[in-house]
């Protein structure tokens, strides 16, 4: 990731992968009614998301990371599947282009799984057909943003511990008509609340984070699937303040995702260049 330095070397290296990008852009909806007492407006539902997650199976993903670099707004992007039973994923992250206009490198192939990220393509002297390997736990963000993408079901992980939310309305999203919440949720408190796969890595998060407030924008859909979380990240990076905000989208529910990790030959145990 591109904005801030990590004390221990496999974090380093990790943010290494994602520096120096410049680009813009982000996905929104708009469109809503207010608040009412029907079935569906339930704030509790929030709460619930992560095990209704585990419950569908599986889905496809798309990902954005927007954040301001150098005064310029940056955005990562990824898109793939996630298995939600077996907590893991494979995406493609795509780093924006230059002032150039020119890509600096190829998509990385990022595969998520529970308390380890794999990285290929990750360049820094890496070989084009080795894999980097990173635990989460020991970067101090959990890896909620370090690999310019937040884990899907972490991203619902995090809500179990949403508080203040409110109904904000109804409304379509990509042709399906979704429940609009917001509100904010505590790291410690999700670090403490979480499955037991996924607290490692946001009690990593909640310690290097400086505040653990986290505010959210979550649209669930009839079945009180989440369709799209939206969560912006606050922290200091050498002094400066940055934010951050994790757009994550879910879709095509019930499709199988093809998930092999990397055998042990293809970890690449060289010196990681910076």
């Amino acid at each position: 990731m591109v904005v801030r330095q990590h004390g221990h070397r496999g974090a380093a290296f990790a943010a290494l992968a994602l520096a120096g990008v410049v680009a813009g852009g982000g996905c929104s909806v708009s469109g809503g009614v207010a608040a009412d007492d029907r079935v569906g407006s339930d704030p509790g539902a929030v709460r619930k998301a992560a095990d209704v997650l585990r419950a569908a199976g599986s889905s496809k993903a798309r990902t954005s990371m927007e954040m301001a670099a150098g005064g310029t707004r940056v955005t990562i992007r990824g898109e793939g599947g996630y298995d939600f039973g077996r907590r893991m994923g494979r995406l493609q992250v795509v780093l924006p282009r230059d002032p150039a206009g020119t890509s600096g490198h190829r998509p990385i192939t990022e595969l998520l799984s529970p308390g380890v990220l794999y990285m290929k393509n990750r360049g820094a002297g890496v070989p084009a057909d080795k894999w980097v390997r990173v635990d989460s736990t020991a970067l101090d963000d959990g890896n909620l943003v370090t690999g310019g993408v937040t884990d899907p079901l972490t991203s619902a992980e995090l809500l179990r511990a949403a508080r203040d939310v409110t109904f904000v309305g109804e409304q379509d999203l990509a042709g399906v008509r979704v429940r609009h919440f917001r509100g904010v949720t505590d790291l410690g408190r999700a670090a403490r609340t979480a499955s037991a796969d996924a607290r490692g890595a946001l009690a990593a998060a909640a310690k290097g984070f400086g505040a653990d407030a986290v505010p959210f924008d979550a649209y669930l859909d009839e079945a009180g699937r989440l369709r799209k979380v939206r969560h912006r990240f606050s922290y200091l990076n050498q002094g400066q303040p940055v934010e951050v905000a994790s757009t994550t989208l879910l879709y095509a529910f019930g499709e199988r995702v093809a998930l092999t990790l990397p055998p042990e030959d293809d970890i690449f145990s060289g010196e990681i260049k910076t």
